[in-house]
């Protein structure tokens, strides 16, 4: 497998029906210190990743102003930019980061406005592709905040809206205001409280963004038998049982090393049978 499979194996999705993407993108999260706090450790081993992940056919790459903050954008333009007339960076806004761990709500929408303007500037784009409300505050309507959202994206500054860590009533609620074309939840073999997102999204054509999706991938006994079966990591199954569950699910699976982000896109070229999907599924 190794180097000859690319993320164009996984086939392709398409992101607000415009943009078509490789089904197997790459999460930027972790391209920062820990805690996703401040510099990453070794900063030319980070742009490695990225750029591996580029050269591997990855079209897609998610990112956050909080990533960092701002170290992941900053990083991603340092490092592709120009980029490539193919690749689709999506980035959110909506948390703010008091320090290392902390994740905190803020969905007004001068907040909104303030962050968007900041990561076009950082990721020298005129136009961002994906832009993702991060998180619903309790404090402001979510129509407030996908409002802010859509007079960004009739200005030209965002392409497409999408939503993460939303329930299916907040979705609705956002979608009463403009077009929604992505929900990034968390979702993995061992967390399937999105499971009727992934439904919902299939039945109505919205790209589901899977987070965390490689988290306690050897907590499921199926994933390992099938990772033993194919001499592939539990990591691996489980992106590939991914790819398999639903045509919309794009996995954005995440490193800060070069290796690691060609294993992950390696899977791509994994083909579990049904009775492994079904039984990966089951166990979840």
């Amino acid at each position: 497998m190794g180097a000859q499979v690319t993320a164009a194996a996984a086939g392709t999705v398409d992101v607000g029906g415009d943009l078509t993407v490789n089904r197997m993108g790459f999460g930027a999260m972790r391209i920062t210190g820990p805690g996703i706090w401040g510099d990453p450790p070794d900063k030319e081993q980070a742009k490695a990743a990225l750029r591996r992940a580029v050269d591997l056919g990855v079209t897609f790459i998610d990112t956050a102003d909080a990533y960092g903050p701002d170290v992941s954008e900053l990083l991603i333009a340092e490092t592709l930019h120009p980029y490539p007339a193919e690749l689709v960076i999506a980035t959110k806004g909506g948390l703010v980061r008091p320090g290392p761990g902390r994740w905190d709500a803020d969905g007004r929408p001068e907040h909104l406005r303030q962050v968007c303007e900041g990561s076009l500037k950082r990721l020298k784009l005129d136009q961002i592709p994906l832009y993702q409300f991060h998180r619903p505050d309790p404090r402001v309507p979510v129509a407030d905040s996908i409002g802010a959202l859509a007079d960004l994206k009739a200005e030209g500054k965002i392409r497409h809206i999408g939503v993460s860590n939303m329930s299916e009533a907040q979705l609705r609620e956002a979608q009463q205001v403009t077009p929604i074309v992505s929900i990034q939840n968390r979702y993995n073999a061992g967390d399937r409280a999105s499971e009727t997102i992934v439904d919902l999204c299939e039945q109505e054509q919205i790209l589901f963004l899977p987070w965390a999706p490689i988290q306690d991938a050897d907590g499921n006994q199926a994933v390992g038998e099938a990772a033993a079966r194919h001499g592939v990591s539990s990591r691996q199954v489980v992106l590939a049982w991914m790819l398999a569950r639903s045509p919309q699910i794009l996995p954005i699976p995440g490193s800060g090393s070069a290796d690691h982000v060609q294993a992950n896109i390696a899977a791509a070229g994994i083909q579990l049978s049904p009775d492994e999907i079904a039984a990966i599924t089951q166990a979840g």
